[in-house]
C-alpha cells in the first residue's frame, strides 16, 4: 500500500503537533538555563569557588539566625539555650525524626522508596535549611523564630489505633506557652501538626500569624535535567489549583486564600496545608547548576490572622510522601494534581488518562508483576480500541491508491495548470467516493493518547525502580551505553529502547512509501523518513516505559499493515466500490458547491487573461 498526499500530510501535522508539545515543555527551561548559565559566569568570575554543601543553600536569606538569636531575646527566656534531642516516629511508610530545636522534623525517610544511594529516599534532612517556622514575641521589643528556640524534650504517646503522638511545648513565663503536636497514623504519610498558643494576644503582633517553610527538593532520579522538568511548586490558591515550573521562574505571590502549597517532585511531594486557609503570602525559590544533586530550595511565607482571644489553635498537616494519585486523591484537598496527566495547552489528556489508561493500567497490575508486560497488554488493548481508526486509514490509502494511475493522468493532460488539476481532483474523489483526509484524520485522532501516555509514563510512581529486560528503571531512560560526552538534543547516553522504537518506525515509513503523486516535493516525500530520525533525539531521555510503548505500537502497526494488506483489504474489490459509487447519484454540501463555484469562477478568470494575452 503506497502512502499518499493526504497521508503525508498527516505526518507533517502529528510532528507539528509533537514538536509542539516538547517544545511548549522546555521553552521555559531552555530560557532559565541560559539565563543560569550566565548568572554562574558572573558568580564564578566575582566570588571564590564554595563546597558543594554550601552551594545547596539558596542565596535568599533563610529565617533565624543563632548568632543573633539570643541578642533579639530576653535574656531570662530559657529557650535561646538548650541540648538538642531528637526523637524518632515510625510507621509502616516513614520514618520521622523530630527535634526539640523548634520542635520541628528534622529529617523525613520514606521507607518504600530507594535513592540514588540505595538508601531510602529523605525529603527532609539536617542540613540546617529545611525548617519550619513562625515568629513570636519573647519581651518588650523583642521577637524571634521558633525555629531557633529549644523547646522541653517531649515523649512519644502510642495510641490504642496504632497512631503515634508527639508534643513539645516552649514556656516563655507569664502564662505563655507555645505547643506543637505531632501525630503519626499508621500507614499514612500525612501528618496533623497543631500549633497551640497560651496568650495569643502577646505572643502575635497583632494577631498575625507569618508562617516560613523552607524547603529543599534534593535529586532523586538519575537524569537531573529530566527530573527538574518534571518539578514544579504547586498550589490550592482561590479553591483553584496551578503550578509553575521551577525552571520558568523564581517566584509566586499569592493573592488570594490558600489552602496548600507544595514543593512537588516528579515522583514525591512534600506539602504544606492548613486546615483555615492562609490569606496570602508568596514562594521564592532557586534552582542550582546542574552538577549540583539539588531540584530546587524553596522558601515560602504565608500569613494569616489569628482569632482575637489568649489562646488560639491552628490545624496544619504536611504530607511527606509519593505522587500517587489514587492516594492524594483519598486525601479530598486536590491533591491528586500534583500528579501531571496532563496540563496546559494539553491538558485535556488527563480524561484519557483518568478514563482510560489509568483504570487499564491498574487493572493489569492487580494480576501481573512485571510492568513491562502491563505496558505490553495495555499497549495492545489501547490498540484493539483504536484500530477502527487504523482500518480506516488504511483502507482510504488503499483507494487512494487505487486512483494514482487515473491522477497520473490527469497531471499529463492538464499539465502545469495546478487550480485545473485541484478541481478535476476534487471531481475524481467525488466520483468515486473517496475522502481525500480520510489518511491523515485518524493518525491525529491517535495523537491525545500518545500525549495523555507520555504525561502518564512520567508522572507514574508506580514504574520507579521497575525493572524489565535491560531496563533497571521504567521510570527512567534505559541505557545500553554510555557516551564520554553530553551532545544537546541526544544527551550522553544511548538508549536501546529508543533505537527500538526508531527502527520500527522507519521499517513502518518504508513500507508503506511507494509512489505517490508528489515525489517533485521533497519534503512531503521524505518527511516519513526523517522523522523517525527526529524522533532518535527526543526519545533517548524519555522514561524507557514509553518506549517500551512505542516499540510495541509500532510492532503491532507492522503486523495490522501486514494482514490487512494481505488478507483484508482486496485491490479488486476496492476498484469494484469505487465504479460502484460513481454510478451512484451525487450531492454536494453547501460547502462543496461553494468551493467549485469558486473554483470555477477562478478558471474563468484565468481564461479571460490568456485571451486577453
Amino acid at each position: 500500500m503506497g502512502m499518499d498526499r493526504n497521508t503525508v500530510i498527516g505526518f507533517i501535522l502529528l510532528a507539528v503537533l509533537f514538536f509542539g508539545y516538547f517544545f511548549y515543555n522546555r521553552q521555559d527551561q531552555l530560557a532559565a538555563q541560559m539565563e543560569r548559565a550566565r548568572m554562574d559566569s558572573i558568580a564564578r568570575a566575582n566570588q571564590p569557588v564554595i563546597s558543594e554543601s554550601d552551594t545547596a543553600s539558596v542565596k535568599i536569606t533563610p529565617v533565624g539566625a543563632d548568632s543573633a538569636t539570643a541578642d533579639s531575646v530576653s535574656n531570662a527566656f530559657a529557650g535561646v539555650y538548650g541540648t538538642e534531642e531528637v526523637l524518632v516516629l515510625e510507621n509502616d511508610v516513614l520514618r520521622i525524626s523530630f527535634t526539640n530545636k523548634g520542635g520541628q522534623p528534622k529529617m523525613v525517610e520514606l521507607k518504600s522508596f530507594l535513592s540514588l544511594d540505595s538508601m531510602p529516599v529523605k525529603l527532609v534532612q539536617n542540613n540546617g535549611f529545611d525548617k519550619i517556622s513562625y515568629a513570636i514575641n519573647t519581651g518588650e521589643n523583642r521577637s524571634a523564630q521558633t525555629a531557633d528556640l529549644y523547646f522541653q524534650p517531649a515523649k512519644i504517646i502510642r495510641q490504642d489505633d496504632g497512631s503515634q503522638i508527639i508534643s513539645y511545648s516552649l514556656e516563655l513565663g507569664n502564662g505563655q506557652t507555645v505547643t506543637h503536636q505531632y501525630t503519626l497514623r499508621r500507614n499514612d504519610y500525612m501528618i496533623d501538626w497543631n500549633v497551640e498558643l497560651t496568650g495569643a494576644d502577646r505572643l502575635l503582633t497583632q494577631q498575625s500569624f507569618n508562617l516560613v517553610w523552607q524547603a529543599r527538593a534534593k535529586q532523586q532520579e538519575k537524569d537531573i535535567r529530566y527530573e527538574k522538568q518534571q518539578s514544579q511548586i504547586t498550589f490550592w490558591e482561590n479553591n483553584e489549583f496551578d503550578y509553575f515550573n521551577v525552571f520558568s521562574r523564581n517566584s509566586i505571590k499569592y493573592e488570594n486564600a490558600v489552602q496548600w502549597v507544595s514543593v512537588k517532585q516528579q515522583f514525591f511531594s512534600q506539602v504544606l496545608i492548613s486546615k483555615s486557609p492562609f490569606a496570602g503570602g508568596e514562594t521564592n525559590w532557586e534552582v542550582p547548576h546542574d552538577s549540583i544533586p539539588l531540584i530546587a530550595s524553596a522558601i515560602t511565607n504565608l500569613r494569616m490572622q489569628v482569632p482575637v482571644g489568649t489562646v488560639a489553635n491552628l490545624p496544619f498537616q504536611i504530607y511527606y510522601g509519593p505522587n500517587d494519585y489514587h492516594l492524594l486523591k483519598s486525601y479530598k484537598l486536590g491533591l491528586e494534581n500534583n500528579v501531571n496527566l496532563g496540563q496546559g495547552f494539553y491538558a485535556f489528556v488527563k480524561y484519557v488518562n483518568k478514563w482510560l489508561v489509568l483504570p487499564l493500567f491498574d487493572f493489569f497490575k492487580s494480576f501481573i508483576g512485571s510492568y513491562g508486560i502491563v505496558i505490553l497488554l495495555l499497549t495492545i488493548v489501547i490498540r484493539l480500541l483504536i484500530s477502527p481508526l487504523t482500518y480506516s486509514s488504511y483502507l482510504s490509502g488503499a483507494r487512494m491508491k487505487a486512483l494514482r494511475p487515473e491522477l497520473e493522468a490527469l497531471k499529463k493532460k492538464l499539465g502545469d495548470d495546478q487550480q485545473a488539476y485541484a478541481m478535476e481532483q476534487m471531481k475524481l474523489f467525488r466520483e468515486a467516493g473517496v475522502n481525500p483526509l480520510g489518511g491523515c484524520i485518524p493518525a491525529l485522532l491517535q495523537i491525545p493518547i500518545f500525549f495523555a501516555l507520555f504525561s502518564f509514563f512520567n508522572s507514574s510512581v508506580d514504574l520507579r525502580g521497575q525493572n524489565f529486560l535491560w531496563s533497571d528503571d521504567l521510570s527512567a531512560y534505559d541505557s545500553i551505553a554510555q557516551l564520554p560526552f553530553y551532545i544537546w538534543g541526544f544527551g550522553d547516553h544511548v538508549s536501546l529502547f529508543t533505537l527500538l522504537a526508531v527502527i520500527t518506525s522507519f521499517l513502518i515509513s518504508f513500507l508503506n512509501m511507494g509512489m505517490t503523486p508528489d515525489q517533485n516535493n521533497p519534503m512531503l516525500k521524505y518527511m516519513p523518513y526523517i522523522f523517525p530520525i527526529i524522533l532518535l533525539g527526543i526519545f533517548n531521555s524519555l522514561p524507557s516505559a514509553l518506549t517500551w510503548y512505542y516499540t510495541v505500537s509500532n510492532l503491532i502497526t507492522l503486523v495490522l499493515q501486514f494482514v490487512i494488506q494481505r488478507f483484508i483489504i482486496k485491490p479488486e474489490k476496492i476498484l469494484a466500490k469505487i465504479e460502484a459509487n460513481r454510478k451512484k447519484p451525487k450531492t454536494q454540501s453547501k460547502w462543496q458547491e461553494r468551493l467549485a463555484q469558486m473554483q470555477e469562477a477562478q478558471k474563468k478568470m484565468q481564461e479571460m487573461k490568456k485571451g486577453k494575452q
